[in-house]
């Protein structure tokens, strides 16, 4: 029973066993091995609950098929690259509606409190004596440009081609994922049936091994050919495992794309006939006619002469900067201050000597004098008594700045003909891509009926070869060699169509900017 679980039934696992360990594995696993330390009633036990439990790993797991229009949505939604081209484009987008509502007037307000001790100025006789103090004030003023030799306004027209640019580069983006998806899609379902011919020539070798058995223990035929067949089987079987492994890997490369968690199952569901996918007519297809439409379409030139537009509005902008801007500001504020004192309440008369006679030293001078009570005015009169406004006109004239206003100028010009540069080379990196993929389109639909061709002539003659084989008119050397070169034109058939399905798509792209499989 040990030997079934740890052996037999991992063999009849599913050759299309995603490479991470499911749950029910895990728990299995840990149940042989508490067993291995159990005697054997209880290793029985355990065994058939085991059985019981997981015997049937198919079903608990269930198949998740996914389409090309599933994984592509998926990606669209959730892939990082796509995600990253969201978040630039809103930041296009904030960085328009900060420089539209630059344009607006400002209000700033401002409070100020301090406390002042030692030596200061005296608030009610402007002399310096020695007096703690404190005093606060408010502010509010506001301020607007008049003319700015449309400064500003150039920089909100850069900031909107600069949104529109970063929309079309969010659906490069888009587009973009569409082709890596289907790219990664197609090399699956290649991977898939790769696997399918191994598997079959590997069942086809074990046949023909257990055959030749018979006839070597019959003394029929001798030993060699027992042992070139079983050589050819390890072969088949280093073959089937390799593919295996690529359609492993191939799965994990399109979960990166997506971004799906690798403990998420996949699995691709075929198309009903993948050789009857819609296709356009080569023969009918000039590549200058898919680079016009192409260039009509394509996102990122589109998005380049957003750029070009955007990087004139800069020039502008930084042009007006060197010529007089002319604001109008106004403000008003008001103050308050313990030291500023009042009289309140009744007054007092009094007499006050304020010297002597000149001839009389003796007599005095006195003079009538009136007290009264002092206090701090009011922190609400003294708001309304210091209340002050202000209103100006004010004229900027640069003259010398550092040449940083000419320095702008001159960058922004750099700046033009950098995003024409870009312009130009994107749109003849455009037309080389299309005419390649042309090319490709057609070089892939002639290696296609090529190895249609290959692959009908090996199947003849391995269908000679078995006749000849079997009565003993070949040798099991010539017979392998005519199994191999089947089994080669078989994978060259079924790789020559899926590159010839994704080439013939990728010039649709061009064409459509979008693929459908």
């Amino acid at each position: 029973m040990m030997f079934c679980l740890k052996f037999v039934w991992p063999c009849a696992t599913p050759t299309k066993k995603l490479p991470f360990i499911k749950n029910w594995e895990m728990v299995l696993y840990q149940l042989i091995y508490f067993c291995q330390a159990m005697n054997k009633k209880s290793l029985a036990i355990a065994s058939i609950l085991a059985l019981l439990l997981f015997g049937n790993p198919r079903n608990v797991a269930a198949q998740d098929n996914w389409t090309y229009q599933r994984a592509l949505d998926y990606a669209l939604s959730h892939n990082l690259t796509v995600q990253q081209s969201v978040l630039q484009k809103r930041l296009a987008e904030l960085t328009l509606k900060q420089n539209q509502m630059a344009r607006l007037p400002t209000l700033n307000g401002g409070a100020s409190g301090e406390y002042r001790f030692g030596r200061n100025i005296s608030f009610e006789s402007n002399t310096y004596v020695n007096t703690a103090n404190f005093s606060s004030g408010v502010s509010l003023n506001t301020g607007v440009d008049l003319f700015g030799w449309f400064t500003k306004q150039n920089t909100v027209a850069a900031s909107k081609y600069s949104v529109y640019a970063s929309g079309f580069l969010l659906e490069k983006a888009r587009n973009d994922m569409g082709v890596n998806v289907a790219n990664a899609f197609l090399q699956i379902l290649l991977a898939n049936e790769q696997v399918k011919i191994s598997k079959s020539q590997v069942d086809l070798s074990m046949a023909q091994l257990e055959n030749t058995k018979k006839l070597v223990a019959a003394g029929s035929v001798p030993e060699s050919n027992q042992a070139d067949l079983e050589a050819q089987l390890a072969r088949d079987s280093s073959t089937l495992v390799a593919a295996q492994n690529t359609s492993i890997v191939n799965v994990l490369q399109m979960k990166a794309l997506l971004n799906l968690d690798f403990a998420v199952p996949f699995v691709v569901e075929l198309p009903e006939n993948i050789e009857r996918i819609p296709v356009l007519n080569l023969w009918e297809t000039a590549p200058e006619m898919v680079y016009s439409a192409a260039l009509a379409s394509y996102p990122q030139y589109r998005a380049d002469s957003m750029y070009v537009k955007a990087a004139n509005k800069s020039l502008a902008s930084a042009r007006g900067a060197m010529y007089p801007n002319l604001s109008l500001s106004a403000g008003i504020n008001t103050s308050y201050a313990n030291t500023i004192k009042e009289g309140f309440g009744p007054v007092t008369a009094g007499t006050q000597t304020i010297g002597y006679l000149k001839n009389d030293p003796t007599s005095l001078v006195e003079t009538a004098s009136f007290s009264q009570a002092r206090r701090t005015v009011p922190f609400t009169d003294q708001l309304s008594n210091n209340f002050g406004q202000s209103i100006g006109l004010s004229l900027g004239i640069p003259i010398f700045n550092g040449w940083r206003a000419r320095g702008n100028v001159e960058r922004a010009k750099i700046d033009v003909q950098d995003r024409q540069l870009t312009l130009d080379i994107n749109r003849q990196r455009l037309r080389q891509d299309v005419y390649t993929a042309h090319a490709n389109a057609v070089g892939a639909f002639q290696k296609y009926q090529a190895a249609i061709t290959t692959e009908r002539a090996s199947q003849k003659a391995y269908d000679f070869a078995t006749k000849r084989f079997n009565v003993g008119l070949m040798n099991t050397v010539e017979y392998i060699t005519t199994q191999t070169n089947l089994f080669k034109a078989q994978i060259d058939k079924v790789s020559a169509l899926y590159d010839y399905i994704f080439k013939i798509k990728l010039l649709e792209f061009y064409r459509d900017q979008r693929i459908t499989l």
